[in-house]
């Protein structure tokens, strides 16, 4: 597959979205949420519906717009449902992989949407194995649901069989998690206990008047299906949403320490999104003007790559009086394609995707902003397409630190020998690029932008920067020859 969208970006992971709406057909909800989250993932998307003790779901290949019809959504009946949308990375790009999981247990049936990466996902499969219990995917998801499954031996009379099972996957289960899992009866909804992966909970009234509560990956979501935004579900905490309402069945992590993806800051989130009390674009645009305190640098115009990098791009040209201007435009219509270019295309890389305004940049300094550099295929290309259109010179602002070490936590990247930083300095950096300068945000001013943008008095939010320092957050089980060997594998793939 040839992936013309990504580029040279860290890769992430998934979009859910579950509504809970007496009186509506939820899955018409779920579907435009899922629109929404198309951002998070776009080779798969899959939606569960509940209507009496029968659970109803589509799923397939591709994007929601080319997935989803009337009839379709007609044969999804119900007043609660979930949604998924996937990027796959190891797990296999395939229908068989797509989500939401569906299954019946002893207590009926469920379904299952999951972002994030399982660490200890390739022990929990032997284990299962072991039980004699069979495998259809190669996913974490598949894992996680079968878990939700097993019967356990403390079942009480009278308890909760969801919760309880869902106390047991957050005690076996390692890693990153954000997890919704639709019965006939309930929705759940649960973060693993770090909270390296967002999720948040709005509300709203259908068109009949009803309360319609939702809970999603990004606050992004809430708007088109006309809800609001009412908080982020606390890492470690369990919630319960049926006709009665939101319910907490267990409480957060209290003051374990906590560790958000700073990328859903830098790149992944949308710049409409709030996560933990802070606006993902107040952030970014923080960031550009820290940028520019770090490193200022005679020039003309400030130019951002689209389509993340703009807003710290604009907030860099605030802070130092020099204009925006729009130097790349791109082709939005180019994405995710199963269509590979012939080798002259592929030659032509970044050309496929962006074109330079020679009229805006034409005989210009130049301050190029953009919000990470992995292997440094991307920069160059759009370095030297600025140079075709007439820049004088080419300035880079990176506004994230240089990217060392490899996600386990569900985000992918490239190894850790194709990571250019790891290969050269800055200074070496900027000259293989073609960059007349270049300068990364630093870490601590990074991660101070993020905490400086808190509202209303928002707490601290701790934050993992595992891929800039090496610093994980949890302890990770060694591949074949060390960390070495256990190699980064994103969204809902296992271990290789």
């Amino acid at each position: 597959m040839f992936d013309l969208d990504t580029l040279d970006r860290p890769r992430e992971e998934c979009g859910i979205i579950g509504i809970h709406s007496k009186g509506a057909q939820a899955a018409r909800k779920a579907y435009f949420g899922l629109y929404a989250l198309q951002h998070r993932g776009q080779e798969s998307s899959g939606i569960a519906s509940a209507e009496g003790d029968k659970i109803h779901h589509h799923k397939a290949m591709g994007l929601v717009s080319q997935i989803y019809n009337e009839t379709i959504l007609r044969d999804l009946p119900g007043s609660m449902a979930v949604g998924h949308n996937r990027y796959s990375t190891t797990g296999d790009s395939s229908p068989r992989n797509a989500a939401p999981h569906v299954i019946d247990t002893l207590d009926g049936m469920l379904a299952v949407a999951h972002n994030g990466n399982i660490t200890n996902a390739a022990e929990l499969r032997q284990d299962l194995l072991a039980r004699g219990v069979g495998l259809v995917t190669t996913t974490d998801s598949e894992l996680l649901t079968l878990l939700l499954a097993m019967p356990l031996p403390d079942k009480s009379s009278g308890t909760d069989p969801v919760l309880t099972r869902l106390k047991h996957l957050q005690a076996v289960a390692q890693g990153a998690y954000s997890l919704l899992v639709l019965t006939p009866k309930a929705i759940y909804a649960t973060r693993d206990a770090l909270g390296l992966r967002p999720l948040c909970l709005g509300i709203a009234k259908d068109e009949a008047g009803n309360t319609m509560h939702v809970v999603a990956s990004e606050s992004c979501a809430l708007q088109p299906v006309g809800a609001q935004f009412v908080r982020d579900i606390q890492a470690g905490e369990i919630v319960r949403i049926d006709d009665a309402g939101v319910t907490v069945l267990q409480a957060g992590a209290g003051d374990k320490p906590r560790a958000l993806c700073v990328f859903e800051y830098v790149y992944f989130a949308r710049p409409d999104s709030t996560i933990e009390a802070r606006s993902v674009n107040t952030v970014r645009q923080e960031m550009g003007r820290k940028l520019w305190l770090q490193a200022p640098v005679e020039a003309d115009v400030v130019v951002g790559v689209p389509d993340s990098a703009v807003p710290c791009a604009l907030g860099l040209a605030q802070a130092s009086g020099i204009p925006y201007v729009e130097g790349l435009t791109k082709n939005r219509y180019i994405g995710r394609t199963f269509i590979q270019p012939d080798d002259a295309l592929r030659k032509l890389g970044v050309k496929l995707k962006f074109t330079a305004l020679a009229d805006n940049i034409a005989g210009k300094r130049i301050i190029l902003v953009d919000d990470s550099i992995v292997r440094g295929n991307t920069v160059a290309p759009l370095i030297a397409l600025l140079r075709e259109a007439g820049a004088k010179e080419v300035h880079v602002r990176v506004s994230s630190p240089p990217i060392k070490h490899p996600c386990f936590m569900g985000v992918d990247m490239a190894s850790r020998q194709e990571m250019i930083a790891n290969r050269f300095d800055v200074q070496a950096i900027a000259a293989h690029v073609g960059a007349d300068s270049l300068v990364y945000l630093d870490v601590n001013t990074m991660e101070g932008s993020v905490q400086s943008c808190g509202k209303n008095g928002a707490a601290k939010v701790g934050l993992c920067n595992a891929c800039f320092t090496g610093n994980y957050p949890l302890s990770l089980p060694a591949g074949p020859n060390g960390f070495e060997g256990f190699t980064s594998s994103g969204c809902e793939g296992l271990p290789t």
